[in-house]
C-alpha cells in the first residue's frame, strides 16, 4: 500500500533522526566528563559542548571551540568523521520521503475530493472521447487505470482541468476509494470484454451499493442481464453506430442534427440537450407542461422535448413530449434542446448546473 510506504519512510526518518540524537547526545556528556578537569578545555560545560558538537556535525568548524585532552580529541574525531555521513544519511531518507510523497500525488494515492463527479474504471482509446465531451461540459472526473504509463499523458493533457488520475489494481477496491466514488454522480465502467465488466459490476456494488453504473456493451443482446446486475444505463455502441450510419445513408440532415445537439456546445450559437433537474424554488415547479413549453421557447428560444419523473418506488420514467396538463413537480427532470447562451440563462433560473445530482431521490 503506498499510504504504508509513506509512514514507513516517514518513521525510518523518525528513528534516524531519534538516534543520532542520542548518540550525540551521549558524546556530548562524555566530552564534557572527559574535559571539564582540563585547564586547556573550554568544553567543560554542556552548553559549550553542544555547540562544538554542533558545528562539527554542520561542518562549520567555527574553531571558537575545541577539546583540550586526548580523550576529548577521540571524540572530536568521531564526530568530524561522522559528519558526512550522517549528513548523507539524512539528505538521502529526505529525498526518498520527498520522492515517495511525489509519487504518491502523481498516481492519486493522496484522494480527492470531488463530489456528484464521474470516475471512469478502465482506460483506452474510448476513454479519451468521454473525458473531453465531459470536460467540455465542465464536469470534474476521477480516472482509474491500471497502466502506470497512462498517468503522465493524461496528467498533461487535462492539466488543471478538473480531472483526477488513479493508478491502481482494479481489484485494489481500497484504492479505488481514493477516486471518492461513493460521493460520485456516476461510475463508468470502459473495460473491453462485456463478461469482464459484468463480474467486476457484481464485485463493485457489493462494497459500493448506492453508486449509479453505467456502461458500454459490444453484444447489445446482454443489456437486461447488466440491468439485472444493478448497472443503471447501458449503451450498445454497435447499435448506436449502425443507427446514426443508416440514418447518414437515408437522412444525412437528420443524422448532422442528431450528432450535433449529442455533443456538448462549444460556443453560445452551439445547441445541446440537456437536462434539468427542478428543485423547490424553481420558478417552473408545479406549473403544466405545455405552459412551460411555450415559455421557454419564449424567453429562451428553447424547446422542452421531454420529462423525467419517479414513481413512488424511485424509479426513473421518461416520458417524451407528453400531452394533456402534466404537471411539473419537484425531483423532475425537464429534457430540453438549447444553446450556449440560453443555458448560462437557464442556469440561473433553475439554480442548478446540467445533468443528474449525487441525491436521486432529490
Amino acid at each position: 500500500m503506498p499510504s504504508k510506504l509513506k509512514k514507513n519512510a516517514s518513521l525510518r526518518i523518525v528513528l534516524i533522526i531519534l538516534g543520532v540524537v542520542s548518540v550525540y547526545s551521549l558524546l556530548v556528556w562524555i566530552l564534557v566528563q572527559v574535559e571539564q578537569d582540563s585547564s586547556q578545555s573550554n568544553l567543560t560545560n554542556y552548553s559549550n559542548a553542544i555547540w562544538y558538537s554542533l558545528a562539527t556535525l554542520t561542518t562549520v568548524g567555527y574553531g571558537d571551540l575545541f577539546p583540550g585532552t586526548i580523550y576529548g580529541r577521540i571524540i572530536g574525531y568521531i564526530l568530524m568523521l561522522t559528519s558526512i555521513f550522517i549528513f548523507g544519511l539524512l539528505i538521502g531518507q529526505l529525498t526518498t520521503l520527498m520522492t515517495t510523497i511525489r509519487e504518491n500525488k502523481k498516481h492519486g494515492y493522496s484522494g480527492t475530493n470531488f463530489s456528484n463527479h464521474a470516475v471512469i474504471i478502465g482506460w483506452n482509446e474510448f476513454g479519451w472521447h468521454v473525458v473531453d465531451q465531459l470536460v467540455g461540459v465542465g464536469r470534474k472526473v476521477a480516472i482509474i487505470t491500471n497502466k502506470k504509463d497512462d498517468v503522465e499523458l493524461i496528467q498533461e493533457k487535462y492539466h488543471h482541468k478538473g480531472v483526477f488520475v488513479l493508478f491502481c489494481d482494479y481489484n485494489n477496491y481500497e484504492l479505488i476509494k481514493k477516486s471518492n466514488l461513493e460521493n460520485a454522480m456516476i461510475a463508468f465502467i470502459n473495460m473491453d470484454d462485456d463478461t469482464e465488466k459484468l463480474v467486476y459490476v457484481l464485485n463493485l456494488k457489493k462494497i459500493f451499493p448506492n453508486t449509479e453504473f453505467v456502461v458500454t456493451l459490444e453484444n447489445g443482446d446482454l443489456k437486461n442481464t447488466f440491468l439485472s446486475a444493478g448497472v443503471s444505463n447501458t449503451i450498445s455502441t454497435k447499435e448506436i453506430s449502425s443507427k446514426l450510419l443508416a440514418s447518414y445513408m437515408f437522412e444525412p440532415d437528420v443524422a448532422n442534427y442528431s450528432e450535433s445537439i449529442l455533443s456538448y456546445a462549444k460556443s453560445d450559437s452551439d445547441y445541446d440537450i440537456k437536462q434539468l433537474l427542478i428543485i423547490p424554488n424553481n420558478p417552473y415547479n408545479g406549473k403544466a407542461y405545455q405552459e412551460v413549453f411555450f415559455d421557454l421557447k419564449k424567453r429562451y428560444n428553447s424547446i422542452l422535448i421531454g420529462i423525467t419523473k419517479r414513481d413512488k418506488y424511485g424509479h426513473k420514467k421518461l416520458i417524451k413530449n407528453p400531452l394533456g396538463d402534466l404537471k411539473i413537480n419537484v425531483g423532475d427532470y425537464l429534457i430540453i434542446i438549447l444553446n450556449g447562451k440560453a443555458y448560462k440563462l437557464l442556469k440561473k433560473t433553475f439554480g442548478v448546473e446540467e445533468g443528474t445530482l449525487r441525491n436521486k431521490k432529490q
